[in-house]
């Protein structure tokens, strides 16, 4: 058999195959299929969340049914459109059994292959969506709440995080915290164009 070639140095094709065959933890034992993502991968925008649900799990596709439908209307808030500049990832490639939450063996087999997805996009700015993408991403325990509305960074890449679209299906209020959270973004984008075409 070919030499698989190590997770840092493995392009798009490798690391989707790695993917799909892992086998590190035991999500692997009652998913459909891997999640690895969606969208340009090219893309300035990296839309990350926790890990896939039944209906993801069933299509292969990030973000689908009301959750996703939400995330769209998100995404066109801010004049962004999914697979046009803007990818979509989860931490976790597998589905928790029943959602359950990620155990923290689970997060430290999966996110390296974010990792790699992060070094091959380049994205200008990642928007973590939810507890777990932002406390993994951001290697802290801190809410959501005392995160917001400050610009963090990610492998150097800047970062932002807002409410998970599960959770402001559950929770309207924090749709106006979300909205804040879309245009603190949209303004840091444009600053980092802005800055990119001045160099």
């Amino acid at each position: 058999a070919a030499a698989v070639a190590p997770l840092g140095a493995m392009a798009w094709d490798e690391l989707a195959a790695t993917v799909a065959a892992c086998r590190q933890c035991r999500l692997c034992e009652a998913r459909k299929q891997a999640v690895l993502g969606v969208g340009d991968r090219n893309a300035d925008w990296l839309f990350v969340g926790e890990g896939p649900g039944a209906e993801e799990d069933q299509r292969g596709e990030p973000f689908v049914g009301q959750a996703g439908k939400l995330l769209d209307g998100m995404l066109a808030a801010i004049e962004l459109k999914r697979g046009v500049d803007v990818y979509i990832a989860n931490v976790l490639k597998c589905r928790p059994p029943g959602n359950r939450n990620p155990e923290p063996l689970e997060v430290a087999q999966c996110s390296p292959f974010l990792a790699r997805q992060v070094e091959l996009i380049q994205p200008r700015l990642i928007l973590a969506m939810g507890r777990f993408a932002c406390q993994t991403l951001l290697d802290t325990d801190a809410s959501i709440a005392s995160l917001r509305g400050r610009l963090h960074r990610y492998q150097g890449v800047p970062l932002i995080v807002t409410y998970h679209p599960a959770y402001l299906l559950r929770s309207l209020p924090d749709k106006a915290k979300a909205w804040e959270d879309l245009c603190f973004a949209r303004g840091t984008m444009a600053g980092l164009l802005a800055q990119a075409a001045a160099a």
